[in-house]
């Protein structure tokens, strides 16, 4: 099967070809929305506000929620290690 931009794609199963893909997308999403979930826990117990962290973080209120949202993935590793550091932790990433 080919699809709309001409590769080829696994037959059967309705296009499952990019199901590795599909995996890697689906793993990003959790670990981002694991990360934002540690976050928020940790500015709990430290008695931090979103307003508080955006400026600590230097950032907007809107760029902030974006982090803090378990379902937006618009969030650089940068901006992720940064929100670390301002709760005193490490973003720490591996190739497993």
């Amino acid at each position: 099967m080919v699809s709309k931009t001409g590769h080829q794609q696994a037959a059967g199963f309705g296009g499952f070809g990019n199901a590795h893909e599909a995996h890697e997308d689906i793993t990003a999403g959790a670990v981002k929305r694991i990360i934002a979930e540690q976050l928020d826990v940790l500015m709990r117990q430290q008695g931090i506000d979103r307003s508080e962290l955006a400026r600590r973080l230097r950032t907007s209120r809107t760029e902030l929620d974006r982090l803090l949202d378990p379902d937006s993935e618009a969030v650089t590793l940068g901006t992720l290690a940064r929100a670390a550091r301002t709760v005193g932790r490490k973003l720490r990433v591996e190739l497993v």
